[in-house]
């Protein structure tokens, strides 16, 4: 199921010893007295993987992780369509939605590094939308909003720390309702009229899930002067090769997708085809890319490494610790309670922990029920994509399947596994 050619004790031993060179770099050969015990941990998930894509519990199913030093998992199970394959890989496409949110703080962030953004300037002088926001309390007799102006303007800071007062109508029954009201179309579908939306509460006052980093990547597009596609491109994906990362997915792209899947109320799944808009009107900084396994951790694997992997700076090492670090005060990460049910169960992280927000990350205040310390940085895309990075024990992963509703019991349960298998492993080398 590995992809690499070298045993996994081989690649866990060589790990602790050879920097990688590149997301997927060729490890030399290993010593000749690597730890069996790490070996077998690698092993379990291989073994865990292949149980649930075999009895169809879940669709095709990649998992990588790396550490400081280099690759440590490569772990494939099923195929990229259930009943009549290929075999999934580590090269295959998957949509990643949400987890498109952490390159867009990092865009900004290289733009607060070169002054062209501030952290608490008021997005309103930069995007005329944002200039008068208002705050939805409801609807009159006749159906009509109620809406009133936002107490403060709205900063770069509320959009990237999803305190604007933006929020999802997936989990805000306000939201929804609205859209249905005002037959305003949804923001998967990248019209402009999506995001035309009012607040439901003033920037600043809570944490809440939402659209704010779609504005954010406007705001990276304005002082850019280029689309997010163009800037991500030769700013990001360029310099870290991420060759097979973008919003506009090519040909041999395509003949590499992983179907998508619902899960229906048996707990079985059904094949739903899906492709993110080929024509946005707008390119959607919080959720539109398409990504494989291997190009996103070498994404994880940059921020893993304060900023800078394969020879490529693309940010300061100090810029990436903020973006870590608690960024909105006394609030709280709350539980996305759903309102749309074929779209998202109940989804919380760390149900019962503080849970912080820094700079398009959440942050856990205890330590992870699967290894994590303390202090990791962790999103998810809502076709139960993960990634995590643990900066105190230097080591990240991503696992990637493409199924709903998002917060799939089944995959968050197989998402835990890999990632105890991994700190298993890592403890026994």
């Amino acid at each position: 199921m590995s992809q690499q050619q070298l045993s996994r004790r081989d690649m866990l031993k060589t790990a602790t010893a050879v920097a990688a060179t590149s997301s997927f770099a060729a490890i030399p050969a290993a010593a000749q007295n690597a730890n069996p015990a790490g070996d077998g941990a690698l092993r379990r998930i291989d073994q865990i993987l292949r149980q649930a894509t075999e009895s169809k519990a879940s669709p095709g199913i990649v998992a990588v992780a790396a550490t400081d030093r280099g690759v440590i998992y490569e772990g494939a199970a099923g195929g990229r369509d259930i009943e009549k394959g290929p075999p999934i890989t580590p090269d295959t496409i998957f949509w990643i939605a949400s987890m498109t949110k952490a390159v867009t703080g990092v865009a900004c962030m290289q733009l607060v590094e070169q002054g062209k953004l501030q952290l608490e300037q008021e997005m309103g002088k930069l995007l005329p939308e944002l200039a008068s926001p208002q705050v939805l309390e409801g609807f009159d007799a006749n159906g009509a909003p109620k809406l009133r102006p936002a107490k403060r303007p709205i900063t770069l800071r509320h959009l990237l720390t999803h305190t604007s007062g933006f929020v999802y109508s997936v989990w805000d029954p306000l939201m929804l309702e609205y859209e249905e009201r005002t037959n305003t179309p949804g923001i998967i579908t990248c019209k402009t009229a999506a995001l035309a939306l009012p607040l439901v509460f003033d920037p600043g006052d809570r944490w809440q899930y939402g659209i704010g980093i779609d504005w954010a990547g406007r705001a990276v597009e304005a002082v850019s002067d280029q689309s997010l596609e163009i800037y991500f491109r030769e700013n990001i994906f360029g310099p870290l090769g991420m060759t097979d990362t973008g919003f506009l997915i090519g040909s041999a792209q395509k003949a590499r997708l992983a179907t998508k899947y619902n899960r229906k109320a048996d707990g079985s799944l059904e094949s739903s085809p899906f492709e993110m808009p080929q024509r946005p009107e707008f390119f959607m900084g919080g959720g539109a890319l398409f990504s494989t396994p291997r190009n996103y951790l070498a994404f994880l694997q940059m921020l893993l490494n304060g900023g800078t992997f394969s020879g490529a700076r693309v940010l300061k090492p100090e810029t990436v610790a903020l973006m870590g670090q608690n960024q909105i005060g006394d609030l709280k990460v709350v539980t996305l309670k759903t309102v749309q049910p074929d779209v998202s169960y109940d989804a919380d992280f760390f149900p019962g922990m503080v849970q912080k927000w820094g700079l398009t990350f959440d942050i856990n205040t205890e330590p992870g029920p699967n290894g994590r310390s303390v202090g990791s940085l962790c999103w998810a895309g809502v076709f139960n994509t993960f990634f995590w990075i643990d900066p105190k024990k230097k080591v990240t992963g991503t696992y990637l399947t493409q199924v709903l509703p998002f917060a799939d019991p089944t995959s968050l349960k197989l998402y835990g596994e890999f990632e105890r298998g991994v700190y298993d492993a890592l403890k026994s080398a």
